[in-house]
């Protein structure tokens, strides 16, 4: 049986209000994960700064370090400033959607546009720049084997850091054992290495043995290869971002036509 004009008038405002509640929900959950994401990047860049400890504070009051390496070490504040924005965009979209507020919904739709746009040109700039991202690293490597060579084995701040490091990222030295040739701790033991530089063995760490061993490289290069092993699914990461923010512009935009044409404030 067919069904009559008057019928078919009701189901399409129905379906009508399904899809936009289906919109509604799916912006609330969008946003809530977002919201979660700020407070957990808003929690870590505080833990980043106040942590006096952390590798990023002992890089920062290394002596001899470059100066472009101190407005790299502001990572703590750029943590908190994208933590909060991610706040403000979560709290936005999820308010915007339950309360059907346009101002909500287009001052997202505004703030994820130009987090997208400036996504896109630090991706630029990143490749652009690249050459002179790896000077600053060679800088900061001169850097920290001067400060094995000066203070491991005196220092007991900078000795528990570099022990920490290495013991995490079952690495040694910055490039490789010979950075502490010459420090207080190879001078106060006979020529040997730390325990970290010659894993699985029990005797004392010689030259020889540094030498011999092969399963262990330095930190920098082991950080260079965990990112070279993870480069896909660091791409995928940022792609799916990229993604989601397109998406969360276009629902957005979405809702704020259909409110708007609703006439809702």
């Amino acid at each position: 049986m067919e069904p009559t004009p008057g019928h078919a008038e009701v189901e399409q405002p129905a379906a009508k209000m399904g899809c936009f509640g289906f919109l509604k929900v799916m912006m609330f959950v969008f946003n809530g994960v977002i919201f979660l994401a700020g407070a957990a990047i808003l929690g870590v860049g505080i833990w980043v700064k106040v942590d006096s400890s952390s590798i990023l504070s002992f890089l920062g009051n290394m002596e001899n370090a470059p100066t472009e390496l101190s407005q790299v070490l502001n990572v703590g504040y750029l943590l908190i400033a994208i933590g909060a924005l991610l706040l403000v965009i979560g709290f936005l979209g999820c308010c915007g959607a339950v309360r059907e507020s346009k101002c909500m919904l287009m001052l997202f739709f505004i703030i994820v546009l130009v987090v997208f746009i400036a996504e896109v040109a630090g991706a630029i700039v990143i490749l652009v720049f690249r050459p002179l991202a790896d000077d600053l690293l060679n800088k900061v490597g001169t850097a920290a084997v001067q400060n094995i060579r000066k203070d491991y084995g005196q220092n007991p701040d900078i000795t528990g850091l570099w022990n920490t490091t290495m013991n995490s990222l079952k690495c040694c030295g910055f490039y490789n054992s010979s950075d502490f040739v010459g420090s207080p701790y190879y001078v106060n033991n006979n020529n040997r290495f730390p325990p970290q530089c010659c894993p699985g063995m029990n005797s004392t760490c010689t030259p020889t043995g540094a030498g011999n061993t092969t399963t262990i490289t330095g930190c920098f290069p082991k950080i260079k290869q965990l990112i070279n092993d993870n480069t896909v699914v660091i791409v995928a990461v940022a792609l799916g971002i990229a993604v989601l923010e397109i998406c969360a512009m276009v629902v957005s935009m979405i809702l704020f036509c259909r409110i708007k044409s609703m006439g809702v404030e």
